[in-house]
């Protein structure tokens, strides 16, 4: 299923509404009919010219965002994404009109983009947050014009919500992030990554780092060659192992007791013990 797909050109945006308008509307009977072959029989055309006959109210509803300052074709691009799953989701017998149910899928994709792109750190990480995000949006003129805590409040009040929810999020808003790309002052070239400290290991420690642990794990495997069968059994599935076995895990298989399974684990260890060189032990 697959939606017009936005070009790149000099008036994109006006090239892509030209050839949305393309598309004509349904009659309800129409896309009553469309929407049935679909869910019924699997028909993709009948899909597709269901999402094309509604692309234009893509648009209509993510002009209603426009002021979160996100490239609009990107919008529509998401909301475009939110109409393809409606039309999946979309029941025909019950008797609404596929837009009228695909508003809320749309707007619902627009808004996790809006909240993905606002920032790094996640600003909405509940429904409730997501929700106070868009409405806090739509007062923040009323907020910034406030000075007295009585205002404060009546907007809390009005919005639902306390006011130290309402205040962290007008804080998380106003934070945007920043490219550390970018010059610390007007003129220069000194940036935020310069003046982050390397915490990368040198090369040299990153040679002598590698060449113990061939070391290690050579000794490691010349110790673990000493052992019988089972103690390298036990001891590579107790303790070698990513995910180790229990003392019961290993009792069940060789039918022994669980005490057993530990004296053998503790014998084999001691006898790796023995082989190890005193710089391995010490590691």
């Amino acid at each position: 299923m697959h939606a017009l797909t936005v070009p790149v050109t000099t008036d994109t945006l006006e090239f892509y509404m030209t050839q949305v308008k393309q598309f004509k509307l349904l009659s309800r009977e129409e896309e009553y009919d469309l929407a049935v072959r679909y869910h019924r029989h699997g028909d993709l055309d009948a899909a597709q010219r269901l999402i094309c006959a509604n692309l234009r109210f893509v648009v209509k509803i993510a002009h209603e965002y426009r002021r979160y300052g996100l490239k609009m074709l990107d919008l529509i691009q998401e909301g475009n994404i939110g109409l393809m799953m409606a039309v999946k989701k979309f029941e025909p017998e019950r008797g609404l009109r596929l837009i009228s149910y695909a508003v809320w899928w749309i707007k619902a994709y627009i808004h996790n983009f809006i909240i993905r792109s606002w920032s790094m750190v996640k600003i909405g990480t509940t429904q409730a947050q997501k929700k106070l995000f868009f409405k806090l949006n739509q007062a923040r003129k009323a907020l910034s014009k406030m000075g007295e805590e009585s205002q404060l409040a009546n907007l809390a009040d009005e919005l639902d919500v306390r006011e130290e929810e309402l205040l962290e999020m007008e804080q998380r808003i106003n934070v945007r992030d920043s490219s550390i790309d970018m010059p610390l002052t007007e003129g220069s070239s000194y940036t935020l990554l310069d003046a982050l400290p390397d915490t990368q290991e040198n090369q040299e420690d990153r040679f002598i780092k590698n060449e113990q642990e061939k070391v290690l794990s050579k000794e490691i495997q010349s110790a673990l060659s000493t052992l019988n069968e089972r103690e390298r059994n036990i001891v590579e599935s107790r303790i070698l192992s990513e995910k180790p076995l229990t003392l019961q895990d290993l009792a069940d298989k060789y039918q022994v007791s669980r005490e057993r399974i530990r004296q053998l684990e503790k014998n084999a260890l001691e006898k790796i013990k023995g082989t190890l060189s005193p710089r391995v032990l010490s590691c």
